[in-house]
């Protein structure tokens, strides 16, 4: 892993964070830049991981097992490759590049996410990104929800070199149709060479995170894919691509109304609720995802659910 580079006294940047790598099995890495020591969450972001680029051989392919949430939304975003998703509402949708699939977990919802066995009849690419979103307090213990948003359904927003698309939330004066339940936005902006686009300060908490390329953001240097640059609040500030192409994505919202506590896959403003959750999947008391008997099982989760922020 990198070291985080040194941002200057006049930075426009809180934090610079340099995801920690993980190996899934068949060199198939997972980088998680939210919840991370510098920075827990990002308005309503609570998680965010990447996900590849990974070509499986012939045969292989994702396996997530079903698996339990609540308090919160999972949103899951590709750049190649397909994923088939599947959970107890008895949802089973194939998301593809510049789809959206939005789950509101609520007071509980399990899931599951493979490579299609047809998909396995060949290599397959898979590229992409996983956020959790934290749901407002009022909106914790709602009933489970599955939305599928096509890509022709998302508004773009186009000048000279950059293409944004409104993943979710409103930015550049355009609202996505994605029922998030947050103040928030999440923009997947591509730029080509020379392109420059600004990103304005309309929301206290936001972030960039470099998908591909390397970002350059004047007096705050040049950044490579895979590092999720936090702004401070109030601070206009330009993206411009180089030489390369580059894609990245934009996220944020205004802060949450209260702190949140992560354990695994739960996040909730209350320990106690997160305890509650922990002994349900231990009994298998969630809802199954019809037609798989595969679970993960509740890992050795020591101490207390973390506080953040």
């Amino acid at each position: 892993m990198s070291s985080e580079p040194e941002l200057p006294p006049d930075s426009t940047l809180e934090a610079v964070v340099v995801p920690r790598t993980h190996d899934l099995g068949d060199n198939f890495e997972v980088r998680r830049a939210l919840p991370s020591r510098q920075k827990r969450m990002v308005g309503p972001f609570v998680f965010l991981d990447q996900m590849g680029p990974h070509v499986f051989s012939t045969g292989k392919g994702l396996d997530v097992r079903p698996h339990p949430h609540i308090g919160l939304a999972t949103v899951t975003y590709l750049f190649s490759g397909e994923i088939l998703h599947r959970d107890s509402l008895g949802s089973v949708q194939t998301i593809r590049p510049g789809d959206v699939n939005w789950m509101t977990a609520g007071r509980g919802i399990v899931h599951s996410e493979r490579t299609a066995a047809e998909t396995r009849l060949h290599e397959s690419a898979l590229f992409g990104l996983q956020c959790w979103v934290a749901l407002p307090r009022a909106e914790e213990e709602r009933d489970p929800d599955f939305r599928h948003t096509g890509i022709a359904e998302l508004p773009v927003e186009e000048a000279e070199g950059v293409t944004a698309r409104i993943i979710a939330g409103s930015f550049f004066n355009r609202r996505s149709p994605v029922q998030a339940l947050s103040d928030l936005f999440y923009v997947d902006v591509q730029l080509q060479p020379g392109a420059q686009v600004e990103m304005p300060a309309e929301y206290a908490e936001r972030a960039i995170y470099v998908v591909e390329g390397r970002l350059d953001l004047g007096k705050d240097g040049q950044f490579d894919a895979g590092q999720l640059l936090v702004l401070k609040p109030g601070q206009r500030i330009t993206l411009t691509a180089g030489q390369q192409q580059v894609r990245a994505m934009l996220l944020g919202g205004e802060p949450m109304d209260g702190p949140r506590y992560l354990t695994w896959n739960f996040v909730s403003s209350s320990s106690e609720r997160i305890e509650q959750a922990k002994q349900d999947w231990r009994e298998q008391r969630f809802a199954p995802v019809p037609g798989e008997t595969e679970f993960i099982p509740l890992p050795d989760l020591p101490g207390k659910p973390v506080r953040y922020p």
